[in-house]
């Protein structure tokens, strides 16, 4: 199996990794307010390092799995949703969809439903890859642990959602228990790190 990025795909990576990261640094320090600059920076620096992983890789195993099934795949971001995911996450709300990977070549429901499903399933590995550092790191890796934690369970319960373009539609379509067993979880896992983990 040949991966290859075209150059056009890796400047959308790339702008989307960074407009990402900026918003989820927003809904960090609210307004960036009443902060010093090492500290903005640093507090982008954590975002931008957990939010790659997390984005990269999700994106990653959807164009692995198109072409594992023999299609072409390429990432192009969403410049229109990268603007608004700064602004929402500017008055406290993030909508994270930055772009999707777009595949050509014919497919079966069920495959089609197999690589939406791959995006999620990653964060959700990635989620638990960092739970260690996040309950049993101190300092920064344990910041760095809370913070993959929780941005990860967030988009593999967000692109669960049965909505529009979502991950969560294609694999409804294709099976409604594999939909079930995947977004109830997750979503409940999403409050949990949200809410219970006091980053936001």
């Amino acid at each position: 199996m040949n991966v290859r990025f075209s150059p056009r795909e890796l400047l959308d990576l790339g702008a989307a990794w960074v407009a990402l990261s900026v918003a989820f640094s927003i809904l960090l320090i609210p307004g960036l307010q009443l902060v010093s600059v090492p500290e903005a920076v640093q507090t982008f620096g954590l975002s931008f390092v957990t939010v790659g992983v997390a984005f990269l890789l999700h994106e990653l195993a959807h164009k692995v799995v198109a072409i594992r099934f023999g299609k072409i795949a390429e990432f192009r971001a969403d410049y229109g949703m990268l603007f608004v995911a700064i602004m929402g996450a500017a008055i406290g709300f993030l909508f994270a969809a930055p772009g999707a990977v777009y595949h050509q070549g014919r497919s079966t429901l069920k495959q089609n439903g197999l690589i939406a499903l791959a995006g999620p399933v990653t964060n959700l590995v990635l989620a638990a890859m960092f739970a260690p550092l996040a309950f049993l790191a101190s300092g920064f890796l344990a910041s760095i642990g809370s913070l993959g934690l929780t941005i990860n369970l967030f988009l593999a319960a967000f692109n669960m959602v049965p909505f529009g373009p979502l991950d969560g539609s294609t694999v409804k379509e294709w099976s409604t228990p594999v939909f079930v067993a995947v977004f109830v979880p997750s979503a409940a896992l999403a409050l949990w790190a949200l809410f219970g983990l006091g980053l936001f």
